[in-house]
Parts: C-alpha cells; structure tokens; sequence
C-alpha cells in the first residue's frame, strides 16, 4: 500500500510539472520500486526467511482443507443448511 502512495504521489508531481504520461509513469515506478527496496529491507527479509523455511521443511503451509476441518471442529453441533446460512431444527 506504501508503495502504491509513493508512485501516486511522484506520478501526480510529475504529471503536474507536465511531463508526458508514459515517461512520467516509468519515473514514478522506479521511485516506488527504489524507495520500497531501500526502506522495506527488513520485510523483505522476513519474507525471504519465511519462503526458505517452508521450502526446507521448517513449517508447513496451511490448507484451505485444514481450515475447514478446524472451523467444523470448532463449530461442533451448530450445523448449518446448504445455502441459506439456517440452523438445522
């Protein structure tokens, strides 16, 4: 979300001082991508760290299968019909 503010924000300025759309959309794109490189190094690196755990085994990735059985688990005898979101009498 940062980085979308930080190219609409070079991109308004630029279109401002007039300089043509399409130059003035690679410029803000640079800015947005260097100021995110630059700034949000430790996110990224956090990330990083996260893909290589799930890659080397370290943790296992959540399936939507998983969810559901532990949103049944949890719900227990509140049984819903198919559909209409209504209780079972």
């Amino acid at each position: 979300m940062i980085r979308v503010s930080i190219f609409a924000a070079v991109l308004t300025v630029l279109l401002l001082a007039q300089t043509p759309g399409w130059i003035a959309a690679i410029i803000a794109a640079v800015f947005g991508f260097a100021a995110s490189y630059i700034f949000f190094g430790k996110l990224r690196a956090q990330v990083a760290q996260g893909l290589e755990d799930r890659r080397t085994g370290k943790t296992r990735p959540v399936t939507d299968d998983e969810d559901a059985e532990d949103l049944d688990a949890s719900l227990g005898d509140q049984n819903f019909l198919e559909g209409d979101g209504q209780r079972k009498q």
